[in-house]
Parts: C-alpha cells; sequence; structure tokens
C-alpha cells in the first residue's frame, strides 16, 4: 500500500493545528497579558517531553524550577499532539528538556516547539550515551530475525536522530543512562541560573545516590535467574536487558507487527523457553499481546516506560520480570 499520500495529509494536517496554536498563543498573549505572566512567579519555567525527565529535573532543580511534561501520562510517545494550552507554557519556558534519542514526538515536533520562544535553552539529555541500533542488539530478538551479530552504539544527540529508525530511543530506562541525563540537566541548569549552582550540585548529587541504589536494587532481585528471556510487545527494554543480563524478545518491531512466520516463530521461542507472561505498555493496543498470551497459554503484564516514581517504577518492573522467569 502506497502510505505517501497519508504521510503528507498528516503532516499537512500536523502544521495547520501547529499554526493555529500558533494563532492562539500570540492572541492569547495579546488579550491577556496579566494572566500569562502570573501562570509561574515562584521558579523558572521549565518543559521536558517526558514525565521521567521532569522527575530528574524536579530533582535537581528543587524548589527553584517548575517544570511540566508535553507527553502526559498515558498518552503515546509515537502519536502524541501538544495543546494549545502546552505551547503557551513553552512560549513562557526559560528552557525545554528534550529526551535527545530520537522519540517520535521529537522528531515532528521539537523544531517547531523551538520556534516558538527563541529564548528558551534547548538541553540535550542523551548527550553522552550510546544509543543502541536494535537491528544489530543481542539482547533483542524477534520472530522474523533471529540473528544473534554483536550490538552496536551509536553516539546519542539531537543532530543525529531525526530519522529515529532501529535505534532505541528509551534510554531513560537504564538508571546508568539516567545518571548521565541527570548530570546534563545539572549542566543546563547550573549554565541558566548560575547563582543557585551549589544547590544543583548538593540535589544532583544526592539523586545519583537513588540512582546507584536503584541499579544495586536491580541486580539484586535478577541476580539468581538462569532462564533471562523476556517477552515484550514493544521494543522498549534494550537499555535495561543490557545493562542486567536479559534478552528481550520483541513482538513489535519498527512500528510494524511480525508476518504470520514470524508470530509461529515468536510463540514457538516463548513456549521453548517456559515464557507464560507477554509485557505489553499501556500507551499501546494490547489486543496482539492478548493472541499471543493465548497461543502459550500465558498472560498479558502492563508496563510503563512512562510512569511516575521512577525509582519504584523501575523497581516493580525488575520484579515483574524475575516473576516472568520463574
Amino acid at each position: 500500500m502506497d502510505l505517501s499520500g497519508f504521510k503528507k495529509s498528516k503532516v499537512f494536517s500536523l502544521n495547520i493545528i501547529f499554526i493555529i496554536a500558533a494563532v492562539i498563543i500570540v492572541a492569547f498573549a495579546g488579550n491577556c497579558t496579566v494572566a500569562s505572566s502570573t501562570i509561574i512567579q515562584d521558579g523558572h519555567i521549565i518543559v521536558a517531553s517526558i514525565l521521567p525527565i521532569v522527575e530528574f529535573a524536579s530533582k535537581v532543580g528543587g524548589e527553584k524550577i517548575d517544570v511540566f511534561e508535553m507527553i502526559p501520562p498515558g498518552a503515546s510517545p509515537h502519536t502524541y499532539e501538544p495543546t494549545p494550552g502546552q505551547l503557551e507554557k513553552v512560549s513562557k519556558a526559560r528552557m525545554y528538556l528534550a529526551v535527545g534519542s530520537g522519540i517520535e514526538f521529537e522528531i515532528v515536533w521539537l523544531d517547531k516547539i523551538i520556534a516558538i520562544n527563541d529564548d528558551m535553552v534547548l538541553v540535550d539529555c542523551s548527550k553522552g550515551i550510546g544509543l543502541i541500533d536494535i537491528s544489530q542488539n543481542p539482547e533483542t530478538k524477534n520472530g522474523d530475525n533471529n540473528s544473534k551479530a554483536g550490538s552496536q552504539e551509536i553516539s546519542g544527540g539531537l543532530e543525529d536522530n531525526h530519522e529515529g529508525i532501529g535505534k532505541d530511543p528509551y534510554i531513560w530506562l537504564s538508571p546508568k543512562n539516567a545518571a548521565v541525563m541527570v548530570e546534563n540537566i545539572y549542566l543546563g541548569l547550573s549554565a541558566m541560573d548560575p547563582d543557585n549552582e551549589d544547590y544543583f550540585y548538593d540535589n544532583k548529587v544526592d539523586f545519583l545516590d537513588e540512582l546507584e541504589m536503584l541499579d544495586r536494587k536491580i541486580i539484586e532481585i535478577l541476580l539468581e535467574k538462569t532462564q533471562r528471556k523476556i517477552l515484550v510487545f514493544h521494543p522498549s527494554w534494550a537499555y535495561f536487558a543490557r545493562d542486567y543480563g536479559l534478552e528481550q524478545i520483541v513482538v513489535e518491531e519498527d512500528g510494524k507487527e511480525p508476518s504470520p512466520r514470524g508470530m509461529a516463530s515468536l510463540i514457538d521461542q516463548a513456549k521453548e523457553s517456559g515464557i507464560k507472561v507477554v509485557f505489553a505498555s499501556p500507551e499501546f493496543s494490547q489486543k496482539s499481546a492478548e493472541v499471543i498470551a493465548g497461543e502459550i497459554g500465558g498472560k498479558v503484564v502492563l508496563i510503563s516506560p512512562l510512569a511516575r516514581d521512577y525509582v519504584k517504577n523501575l523497581i516493580n518492573i525488575a520484579e515483574a520480570f524475575e516473576k516472568s522467569m520463574d
């Protein structure tokens, strides 16, 4: 099927939405100056693409910042479109915290978001993180391609990630990567507000200690497992799998479900490994995951890469993985 017309139509519609939102922002600013200027008075307005980065920034910035996410809880980073209200916040923001690893929301929207506010500082949270090429990653297999090729890491950075195809953008699901992201946020906040650099530094150190304890806790949870395969619908867990010696068997690849032959191969792999759980994300449809679970006599368990309370969420996910490998 030729999707070129659909893609052009979608891009056109997104541009129209963006133009309308921009007009609303200008009108709002012109007619409601006092209201706009009093949205936030106590701290620097910071906007981040995703909720985990909001938490990282809040841990470092503390009471000196007010930080908001663009992609709300439960929304998909592949399809979400910002609201006029969110774009109005962007127009007042001092800083934007981008994931930088090629999430689809940023591929589509980041340039337009930046154009709203020329004075807003852009921080690339992926700087210094090697991106995993999923197609070459030994921790990732799917039914249509079971090769065990060596892993390939591609340097992070916004300038490298406009395509985003074949790379795992979910860098924050590794506590080690999260520590790098926190460092990038600290550097950005300190450059923006040097008078509070010591405050940001102390907060950063405290949170890095939390992340180190989280890493040790996950190692402890998964330590004694000999069967280390997990069946996941969406390929979000390559960094987590790499860090903790797991292998994710992936149902979906590049946004596509496997062919009938690939689906049969996945089911065979799951049965051979004794896998009884299909992990899916609440941000995506679970229908196909439920079909696979039925074929292997198992169940679907929902885990979110974008949930609130980063530390608690990753511990819960590690425990869910551990139970699935019994």
